[in-house]
């Protein structure tokens, strides 16, 4: 059997190398052999988020799998055909579910199957989006190039407690359209703030606090909202976001954690988001690296302006490129960057 092998140490060199691989191996049902799996980092080898997302997509695929457990450093994923169906995944306390929503939403939808997800771990943790920005932002942009899914937050998790439950609903797309986002209008942000085992006044001080940053700006924003939710330990989040059906698709977000003021958490999220909001960019930094995996599968060009060409956008599109054959550059544009993708097969 002829394995496309990946360097998992490749450019930024972490776990997002072996969800994309393993995501694209389920759709387009080529076997994958991924080496040198986060070998820069601290704690090489795959962490706990991994093995789940992995072991999550072999399910739904029948996949054999090898090598697939904490620390390993090299795995084998051989796909057979994906099936419709629902499927439980308990990422275990604070694990980020977001993570494995990345990685189960294309390789349900663009392998054509509908699938329902419930999830349990993080909803908000560090080094991961928050839920919110999967839902206000990836999900908006993931539906116009025709991958449509639902979010439903029955509980919030937290670190390090965890224990949210998140349920997901994710259609068939046959299919991706073509992204062509070069720019797009200028429009009012808007603000979701949740708080959790804390005071609703933590919800709100997150949204005065974004106001004030984005007032200083010169940007209003009239729409935003503050609630409390029900999770097994205290914490918080919120997301400052610019988006409509045809674009643009930015956000920014924060959490909170012990220690840091609910004034700091807002004041962040607020000037995250202006990074992208002031450039003129219609896409995100963190959307960019995400949308490139239905996009390299669409039939036809795909453009979009960002305003930063991270090590994340750069690993995927070597990624993608390696497994599906496409094309990509990314060239300069008004200060920003344009990623151009020629979809593979």
């Amino acid at each position: 059997m002829e394995f496309i092998r990946i360097d998992g140490s490749y450019g930024e060199g972490g776990g997002q190398i072996a969800r994309t691989a393993v995501t694209l191996s389920a759709i387009t049902k080529k076997p994958i052999e991924i080496v040198n799996i986060r070998a820069k980092r601290e704690n090489p080898g795959l962490r706990p988020q991994h093995v789940n997302a992995i072991n999550a997509v072999a399910s739904l695929c029948d996949a054999q799998v090898e090598n697939i457990r904490v620390g390993s450093d090299t795995i084998k994923f051989i796909p057979k055909e994906m099936r419709g169906d629902s499927l439980k995944v308990d990422v275990g306390t604070a694990g980020s579910v977001t993570l494995i929503l990345q990685t189960v939403i294309p390789a349900a939808g663009l392998s054509g199957k509908r699938v329902s997800v419930e999830l349990r771990g993080g909803t908000d943790v560090p080094w991961s989006p928050t839920l919110d920005y999967l839902r206000f932002v990836v999900q908006p942009a993931f539906s116009m190039v025709g991958i449509d899914f639902d979010i439903d937050v029955q509980r919030r998790g937290y670190y390090p407690v965890g224990g949210g439950i998140v349920k997901a609903a994710i259609e068939p797309c046959t299919n991706p359209n073509t992204f062509d986002m070069i720019k797009a209008p200028k429009i009012e942000p808007a603000m979701v703030s949740v708080c959790a085992s804390l005071p609703a006044h933590v919800a709100q001080r997150q949204i005065a606090a974004a106001l004030s940053i984005l007032q200083k700006s010169g940007v209003a924003c009239n729409s935003y909202s503050a609630s409390v939710e029900q999770s097994s330990s205290p914490g918080s989040s919120i997301l400052v976001y610019a988006v409509s059906n045809f674009g643009p698709f930015i956000g920014g977000d924060a959490i909170g954690e012990r220690g840091k003021r609910a004034e700091h958490v807002g004041t962040e999220a607020a000037e995250k988001f202006l990074v992208t909001y002031n450039s003129n960019a219609p896409v995100d930094e963190h959307l960019a690296d995400m949308i490139v995996l239905p996009l390299c599968l669409a039939n036809g060009k795909s453009r979009f302006v960002v305003n930063k060409a991270s090590q994340h956008l750069n690993t995927n599109l070597y990624v993608t490129s390696k497994i599906v054959g496409c094309k990509y550059e990314i060239g300069k544009a008004d200060g920003n960057y344009m990623v151009t993708i020629e979809g593979g097969t």
